[in-house]
């Protein structure tokens, strides 16, 4: 049956094979941590130490006890022979999860090995809840009520195991091991493959945004946003040489297009694992630095964590167990060019090796801006306990990957005395914001339905506390840049990509027949051109437009990115963020808030010119007609190709960056 005891901030609850911590944990949060052991393991992870202290009140007995801690609190009965303990938790006394119990108590926690055991927390569902978080997926899914997600990271996907509720509270799972999270109709469950303890955050708030605010105290806050970043970025799959980019950016300028970064990708490189230019095609790097710094470009320059025998670093970095290591069978964890396998970013000396040769080869040459691609890691197949990692098994630390790796290179541009930070990477866990990580959603279709789902994804990663976030513009596989239908799509993503935190096209285009091959032999080839003007004159002043209203907006844009390193709120955001007593609000998926003045509605379907928008309460301007409409109402709008649908507050000052639309 168990027993309570009562300490000063914490319920501690046992019984056969379960020992159960509930405390404070600063203000309005309670940790609880559950494990199958005999003692609690101290291991934070990636959670921060609480800012606050706690406004705590324990009391009851040792049947039934509750601890109060502000707005949250939690009941713990000591329940029955079969059941064990019972928590029910509550927001400002209103009930917000219960325990649930599905079959034998003792099978939720199965043995994997060692002190690890599959690790299941179970709560009942309650109806009309909402849920958003959970990091970037590709689906078409915002409201997470009703779905499952598997908590593991690969292209395109970053689990970030974190939920804000409807009911006004925040779940942080707070446990780095692939597993699981289920919040259908019948139960809300979170599942941990291999763990040595349960352990998670409850918390709560006013508003949605003091609710975030508080994850973020757990977890960081964005540090402080690069003022350049929010304009332009140019990129491609991939400039082959050092006169591409600058032929390129010298392009921009000649025509008047602000750029305000361009990307350097993949296979520049002598071999993965040696990070620095192939001098036969990059022989003066500090000159392209020097000349794209004059035109007011950033040099942005893509980085891979892997790493074969071949690589001039591999044995030290073998021999020093910088590397991750397999428990089974040979290096190999991913087939790229060869078999590859990864630097091991949790190990603390791995950082500064690293380090030590990135900047000499592209720091000291005029590089400070970094892409960290294949940051999840991208392991095939996805095997996680045969992963050896400083941080131990991966399949109790997989999830932590690309924390470690952005934590990586961030600590290493402190050390060398940069303050602006932004690094763009494929992948993201709990935390990761704090280091400048500008996530992007990976290798997804050049599609609609593909940019139907960024705008899910986007909203959730702002949900999950990553307010620094893009997709590629036209997204990254296989678009026909001569064909109609990527030329309709390049346009309403480019306009989605107007008002997300970074806007930057990229992708893989096809090649044209008669496309020239600049470089014979090269080991990666360029695809298809992929700059403003390259998709034919209608879509060219299209673009030409957006960029420049893109380069109006960033005073606004900035504003906001500081709002968000100081107080946790995302730039985009969904709309029942500032919005929370609209009940509307919470059903929308495909219309957003950018700060506190603009709502955007993208038109996301093929040949659609005209779309349903709802405005909440207000007094609302359409930034294309200058007609004013009332709020809480719905609204047909029209937008042929070359319009957006767009709405700003009336009398705000950012109306007046969208003037110049009627005199286009």
């Amino acid at each position: 049956m168990g027993i309570i005891k009562l300490e000063e901030n914490k319920i501690i609850f046992q019984r056969r094979d379960e020992l159960t911590v509930v405390e404070a944990y600063g203000r309005d949060c309670i940790r609880c941590r559950s494990t199958k052991n005999g003692k609690l393991s101290e291991e934070n992870w990636t959670l921060l130490p609480p800012i606050q202290e706690p406004e705590c009140v324990v009391e009851g007995d040792s049947q039934c006890a509750t601890l109060t801690n502000g707005m949250v609190s939690v009941k713990v009965e000591a329940g029955n022979p079969w059941y064990g303990g019972v928590f029910t938790w509550y927001r400002a006394g209103k009930q917000i999860l219960h325990t649930k119990f599905e079959g034998d108590y003792t099978g939720r926690n199965v043995h994997t090995e060692g002190d690890n055991y599959q690790i299941k927390v179970i709560f009942d569902a309650n109806p009309g809840e909402h849920f958003y978080g959970l990091g970037q997926e590709q689906e078409d899914v915002f409201d997470r009520k009703g779905s499952t997600c598997n908590l593991q990271h690969y292209n395109t996907k970053s689990a970030v195991p974190v939920l804000y509720s409807s009911l006004g509270y925040g779940f942080f799972w707070n446990n780095p091991a692939p597993g699981r999270c289920e919040t259908t109709k019948n139960h809300t469950m979170w599942v941990a493959d291999s763990a040595y303890q349960a352990d998670y955050l409850v918390y709560a708030g006013e508003t949605p945004a003091d609710v975030l605010k508080k994850y973020c105290d757990l977890t960081g806050y964005a540090p402080r946003f690069p003022r350049w970043a929010a304009g332009f970025w140019q990129s491609k799959l991939r400039y082959e040489s050092q006169d591409e980019v600058l032929e390129t950016a010298r392009e921009y300028k000649r025509r008047g297009i602000p750029l305000a970064a361009i990307v350097i990708d993949y296979f520049h490189w002598t071999e993965q694992g040696e990070w620095k230019f192939d001098p036969k095609y990059w022989p003066n790097p500090e000159e392209m630095c020097r000349e794209l710094k004059e035109m007011g470009v950033q040099p942005v320059v893509s980085v891979w964590p892997t790493i074969n025998p071949a690589s001039e670093n591999y044995r030290a970095m073998d021999d020093a167990n910088l590397l991750v290591r397999t428990e089974n069978g040979q290096y190999g964890t991913f087939d790229f060019y060869g078999q590859q396998t990864f630097i091991d970013t949790t190990n603390p000396s791995t950082g500064p090796f690293v380090w030590d040769k990135v900047k000499k080869n592209y720091y000291d040459k005029g590089i400070c801006n970094f892409w960290l691609d294949e940051a999840e890691p991208e392991v095939h197949p996805q095997q996680y306990s045969n992963l050896k990692l400083y941080a131990g098994n991966g399949a109790q630390t997989a999830m932590l990957y690309p924390y470690y790796y952005s934590k990586m290179f961030y600590e290493g541009l402190r050390s060398a005395g940069e303050e602006d930070i932004i690094l763009l990477t494929r992948a993201a866990y709990s935390g990761s914001q704090k280091f400048g990580s500008l996530v992007w959603n990976g290798d997804i279709a050049s599609s609609f339905e593909a940019l139907r789902m960024s705008v899910k994804t986007g909203l959730s990663m702002a949900m999950s506390g990553i307010p620094w976030w893009n997709s590629d513009i036209g997204g990254f596989f296989s678009g026909d840049i001569q064909s109609e239908y990527f030329r309709e799509l390049i346009v309403r993503w480019a306009q989605f990509g107007l008002f997300c935190p970074v806007m930057r096209l990229h992708g893989s285009r096809l090649r044209t027949p008669n496309q020239p091959e600049r470089h014979p032999g090269v080991k990666e080839r360029s695809g298809g051109d992929n700059e403003i003007w390259s998709f034919g004159d209608r879509d060219y002043e299209i673009l030409k437009g957006l960029v420049e209203l893109r380069e109006r907006l960033k005073p606004y844009i900035c504003q906001y990115m500081e709002v968000a390193s100081k107080e946790g709120k995302p730039l985009m955001r969904p709309m029942f963020f500032d919005y929370y007593e609209d009940e509307v609000c919470y059903e929308l998926e495909d219309q957003y808030m950018f700060g506190e003045d603009i709502l955007f509605a993208p038109i996301t379907e093929q040949g659609c010119t005209e779309r349903s928008v709802y405005l909440p309460e207000g007094s609302w301007q359409d930034v294309n007609s200058k007609k004013t409409y009332s709020g809480k109402q719905w609204l047909t709008c029209r937008a042929p190709l070359e319009k957006f649908i767009a709405f700003v507050k009336e009398g705000c000052q950012v109306a007046e960056v969208f003037e110049p639309l009627n005199r286009e």
